[in-house]
């Protein structure tokens, strides 16, 4: 893995000019209540340059040097400290095990930082996301401006990294597309058994329980963000992460989660029927969702755009939603006066990678003649494809036997020279496979009843 990361320094690298000084920090810990931490995750950009898993560490490179091309400033090792929270890598260890051509302590970044910046023509970092480390870049960056008797001559420019750094991220390598394999796998495998254990009256903390052990079992490291649980109404409400609630019988669930493997994840969703047989109703939005996914899947081909899968899921939605009866009109007039978004309120696709919502921006940045324009699909973006439809309970226009179904089926998919390759395709989501799915066994996890009276234990 050094050798990947090595690379991929090398390519950041040799979009700078000679004198530039790139700085990449790692995340921190952050505090979640009284003296307990939030669970660590190592910064995506850091790590993708780097695969340095610990907090409180920077990255400085500086493009066409011969001495102290790469340098990793890292806390001290302390035994104290490594008996209590875990082992460091130390300064020996940056150099050894990650190839630093020199390392530093933390502790000394701002009087290293002013030295590194010496005879600089530009400093470039990832600004606005972290107010003390860009006072303190800032800082560093003018000292040849502030103390001329220093005879300093420092950078002349300040650049946002991200505009060179992002781009590298879009474009997924074999490691990085092994990794969202095997979380796709891992995933599914997740959402099934969900999917088997679901009955009415289970409550919703019980299947987040079942697919967030399936991620931790089968090898996954972490959740890739925080899984969404939501049975009945609770399904049209689209970021709902209570996760608490009894699903009632004759009620859809729509789970959303996604398990990662070396630190890429996946983004999953599937709705079905807590007890196994969709409603004619629910069937009917289900199959419209459905058709949308697949004909946006089928748009994922290079010689498209981000924006053609979107432009391909929406025409199919409204559609559905004119023969449902949720929209009466002309669909190209109901599309173009954006009419469909009281059911379908958000877009169809993100990137995918390191971060669920990964960056590399949608539009083509390329493009002078025009600069909104959409981003050209290429080989190696990976991108998520989840149209869905959301009937709020309370809507009075709504034809009453729609109300309160929310349905979403979101799979992830990497573009090729040819057909579009869905990373995730083996969750089921077809509405006969999904039934059956839900009328299975559970393999893996015992259900459990939750306990309200504990003096029995």
């Amino acid at each position: 893995m050094k050798n990947v990361h090595a690379e991929r320094r090398k390519r950041l690298m040799d979009s700078f000019s000679t004198g530039a000084v790139l700085i990449v920090p790692s995340a921190h810990h952050a505090l979640r209540n009284g003296d307990v931490d939030h669970p660590w995750r190592q910064d995506s950009d850091f790590w993708f340059l780097t695969g340095l898993d610990e907090p409180d560490s920077v990255l400085v490179l500086r493009p066409g040097r011969v001495e102290e091309a790469f340098v990793l400033f890292v806390r001290p090792r302390d035994r104290d400290a490594e008996t209590w929270n875990g082992r460091r890598t130390g300064l020996e260890g940056a150099v050894a095990k990650f190839g630093a051509d020199k390392a530093f302590l933390t502790s000394d970044f701002d009087a290293e930082l002013g030295r590194l910046c010496e005879n600089a023509s530009e400093v470039a970092w990832v600004y606005g996301r972290d107010a003390a480390l860009d006072n303190r870049i800032l800082r560093a960056a003018r000292r040849h401006r502030t103390s001329p008797k220093l005879r300093l001559n420092g950078p002349d420019r300040l650049t946002d990294l991200s505009a060179a750094l992002w781009p590298l991220r879009l474009f997924k390598q074999a490691d990085e597309i092994a990794a969202l394999r095997r979380a796709s796998v891992i995933t599914a495998e997740a959402h099934h058994e969900v999917m088997r254990l679901a009955e009415p009256g289970r409550n919703e903390s019980q299947l987040q329980a079942a697919l967030e052990y399936v991620f931790r079992a089968a090898g996954g490291e972490r959740v890739g963000y925080g899984s969404i649980v939501a049975g009945a109404d609770n399904a049209t409400i689209l970021h709902y992460t209570e996760n608490n609630m009894p699903i009632p019988d004759g009620a859809l669930v729509l789970v959303d989660g996604g398990c990662e493997v070396d630190l890429h994840t996946a983004d999953v969703t599937r709705t079905f029927p807590a007890n196994g047989k969709f409603s004619q109703a629910q069937r009917q939005v289900y199959d419209i969702v459905l058709a949308a996914e697949l004909a946006a899947i089928e748009t994922c081909r290079v010689g498209k755009s981000f924006h053609d899968v979107h432009d391909v899921a929406i025409r199919v939605l409204t559609e559905g939603m004119v023969t449902l009866g949720l929209l009466h009109g002309d669909v190209d007039k109901l599309i173009e006066e954006n009419t469909f978004k009281k059911y379908y309120m958000h877009g169809t696709s993100h990137w995918l990678g390191l971060d669920v919502h990964d960056v590399g921006g949608v539009h083509d940045v390329t493009s002078a003649a025009a600069p909104r324009a959409s981003r050209p699909l290429l080989p190696g973006m990976v991108l998520t494809v989840e149209p869905g439809l959301y009937i709020a309970i309370d809507d009075s226009e709504a034809p009453e036997r729609l109300r309160g179904i929310g349905v979403r089926i979101e799979d992830d998919v990497l573009i090729t020279e040819g057909a579009p390759d869905v990373l995730t395709k083996d969750c089921v989501k077809h509405a006969e496979d999904v039934e059956k799915m839900v009328q299975s066994a559970p393999r893996w996890v015992k259900p459990v009843r939750v306990l309200k009276n504990l003096q029995h234990l």
